[in-house]
């Protein structure tokens, strides 16, 4: 089994920045690629994905969050991270991170973390 455990969310004021972190743990092998998604509060809103970073370095940043939020992980810690900078208030979300992970069973699943919430003030 594999846990993912988000953390660094919060409360933070429009323009400052915060850093989320995301820490998997168990039968890891090895782990592809790492993802961040939010889900913002507001109805009929829909899950976007934010940022991700493969195993060889590739990282993508929806628009929206361009310029603003950098991911990067570290792999002999098995950890991503996302900074977060100029935060806006329809940053507001609860952020999930999502990792391909490979067991070793040399199988891959993709596993979950619980979300973290981010609340941006205006």
């Amino acid at each position: 089994q594999v846990q993912l455990v988000e953390s660094g969310g919060g409360l933070v004021q429009a323009g400052g920045p915060l850093r989320l972190s995301c820490a998997a743990s168990g039968d890891i092998f090895s782990i592809n690629v790492m993802v961040w998604y939010r889900y913002r509060q507001a109805p009929g809103n829909q899950r976007e994905l934010v940022a991700s970073v493969t195993s060889s370095g590739v990282t993508m940043y929806a628009d929206s969050v361009k310029g603003r939020f950098t991911i990067s992980r570290v792999d002999t810690k098995n950890t991503v991270h996302m900074e977060m900078s100029s935060l806006k208030p329809e940053d507001t979300a609860v952020y999930y991170c999502k990792a391909n992970i490979r067991s070793m069973d040399r199988y891959e699943y993709q596993y979950w973390g619980q979300g973290t919430q981010v609340t941006v003030s205006s």
